[in-house]
C-alpha cells in the first residue's frame, strides 16, 4: 500500500567489499561507525564478501558472517570477526564458532551451516559481483556509482564518501 501523506525519506547506499581476515578492512571500521553515528539510517551500508585467496579463513568466516544475519546478528558479528583479524589467522572456525558464543548467537547452527554450504551462494555472487566492477582488494566502497579502494592507505576515504553521500541525500545524484 502506497502512503502518499509519509515524507519521502532520503537513502543513499554504501557498499564496501570486504574481507573479514584483513587487517585494512578492521582499519576501516573506525570510519564506518562514524558514518553510522553521523548519517544513521539515511545510508545503508551493506557488507559486501570479497574473500581474498590470501586469507586462510576469509572465505569460511564470509560464510558465518551470513549465518550471522541469519540469526540477527550480522554486522555484530562481522566487526568481532575485524576484531580479531590475527587471532583468527592461527584458530580458524573455532574463533568463527567463538565469537558466535560470545555474541549469543546458535553457534552450533553456524557450525552445521559451514559444513552444509548453505551461504556459498551469496559470498560468491557477492565476489563475483565485485570482480565484475573492477574490486581487486579490500575495503573497497561502492556509493552512488564510484568505487572507492581502500587497502592500506584510507587516507581521504571518509571524506570523500561523505561528499558523495552528502550529494545524494540532497538530491543531486
Amino acid at each position: 500500500m502506497n502512503d502518499l501523506t509519509a515524507a519521502p525519506t532520503a537513502r543513499a547506499v554504501l557498499d564496501v567489499w570486504c574481507d573479514l581476515q584483513c587487517p585494512d578492512c578492521h582499519a576501516a571500521q573506525q570510519d564506518l561507525r562514524a558514518l553510522r553515528e553521523r548519517y544513521g539510517d539515511r545510508l545503508d551500508i551493506r557488507l559486501r564478501h570479497f574473500p581474498l585467496p590470501k586469507h586462510k579463513y576469509a572465505y569460511v568466516a564470509a560464510q558465518a558472517a551470513e549465518e550471522a544475519v541469519d540469526q540477527g546478528k550480522g554486522r555484530e558479528y562481522a566487526e568481532a570477526v575485524l576484531a580479531r583479524t590475527e587471532e583468527l589467522d592461527g584458530r580458524g572456525e573455532r574463533l568463527l564458532l567463538e565469537v558466535a558464543g560470545e555474541l549469543g548467537l546458535d553457534a552450533e547452527e553456524l557450525d552445521t551451516a559451514l559444513v552444509d554450504g548453505r551461504h556459498l551462494l551469496i559470498v560468491d555472487a557477492d565476489q563475483a559481483e565485485g570482480k565484475a566492477i573492477g574490486v581487486t582488494g579490500t575495503p573497497t566502497y561502492v556509493i552512488g556509482g564510484e568505487r572507492l579502494d581502500g587497502g592500506e592507505s584510507q587516507e581521504g576515504l571518509r571524506a570523500r564518501i561523505e561528499e558523495i553521500a552528502d550529494r545524494l541525500l540532497a538530491g543531486q545524484g
